[in-house]
């Protein structure tokens, strides 16, 4: 049976909500030369993102280098401490969680760093590595060596591998390292940062595989970062687009990429290639002009209006906000299509 755009946004509002972002902001202080080392600016790397995650969802986070996609994965999970907003993960709130609070929730939400060789420790075999979150919280002696083995056979790997190095592996089969870590004190929630732009293309697949399987099997939900619209529209249920640190279109998968209504997000789209080379040769690009503003000091008002076709004096003077314009297909835009 066919599932109308207004069924599953209904279906995702009525879910439970595993994680909610609202308003969080991350801001960097930038000093100043001399001996007092003054704060004369801030980088604005996420201004007031709004996200919402449901269970057994998966969420895609895209965006072009800079945007505050990895700042607000990171931020999400308090590895990054925000600035302002609100982060509650089954409806905690984990700003204001104490050091022993956070221990206890990254039982239940990991993260997979982009570079699968520099998050993993080259001094380590992978066995330790994937041991050091059951020492950590002190879950070893409870079968910890075959939990290990488990692991490992989970994610493709052979158990018997696990007293080599890192630096013995492929980059693929450090990914998988890497995702098993993340999985050993089984996990509700993970934080995907990049997981695949690092690897081969021919590899790739078989990641975004393994972790659709590692979703089916064991219930989990992710924030899938990516700038690969390829990769975020095949394993997402829904996605949202960010530009210079703010949420500019979010809905489900086939209202953005189907009906995209941001000018930005269009622009993302038109630069994406085509699998159709007859297609691929006579469709019309959106070509930006301009450079992506600094966030030490961004535009006033909507932040893509240098670089936008459709900006009016408006754009400068009013900022957007993210609206549902009657079809659960929120856009920050003053002239959508």
């Amino acid at each position: 049976m066919t599932t109308t755009r207004h069924e599953s946004e209904e279906r995702h509002e009525a879910a439970p909500a595993l994680l909610e972002v609202d308003d969080l902001e991350v801001r960097f202080p930038v000093y100043g030369s001399g001996l007092l080392r003054r704060v004369v600016g801030h980088v604005h790397a996420v201004s007031g993102v709004s996200l919402r995650l449901a269970e057994r969802e998966t969420l895609g986070v895209v965006g072009e280098s800079g945007c505050g996609k990895s700042t607000t994965g990171r931020a999400i999970l308090q590895l990054v401490k925000p600035t302002a907003g609100s982060v509650r993960y089954r409806g905690e709130e984990l700003t204001s969680m104490s050091s022993a609070g956070l221990q206890r929730v990254r039982r239940e939400a990991g993260i997979v760093f982009q570079d699968p060789y520099a998050s993993l420790n080259p001094k380590l075999p992978v066995n330790d590595i994937i041991a050091e979150p059951l020492k950590v919280h002190r879950r070893w002696r409870d079968g910890g060596p075959e939990r290990v083995a488990e692991l490992l056979r989970l994610v493709g790997l052979s158990p018997e591998h696990g007293n080599r190095y890192p630096h013995e592996f492929s980059g693929g089969q450090r990914q998988r390292v890497g995702i098993a870590r993340a999985l050993a004190l089984e996990p509700r929630l993970l934080v995907l940062d990049e997981p695949v732009s690092a690897l081969d293309v021919s590899v790739q697949a078989g990641v975004v595989n393994l972790l659709e399987d590692l979703q089916e099997r064991l219930g989990l939900s992710y924030v899938f970062i990516a700038h690969d619209l390829s990769v975020v529209r095949h394993i997402s249920d829904r996605v949202a687009v960010m530009y210079l640190g703010r949420v500019v279109e979010t809905g489900t998968r086939e209202q953005v990429y189907e009906s995209p209504s941001h000018p930005y997000t269009q622009a993302l789209l038109s630069a994406a290639p085509w699998p159709d080379p007859r297609q691929e040769r006579v469709r019309e690009r959106i070509v930006l002009t301009g450079d992506v503003p600094s966030p030490v000091n961004p535009p006033s008002g909507c932040r893509f209006r240098t670089r936008c076709w459709k900006a009016q004096e408006v754009c400068a003077e009013q900022t957007p906000e993210l609206t549902d314009r009657g079809n659960g297909h929120p856009v920050a835009c003053h002239f959508p299509d």
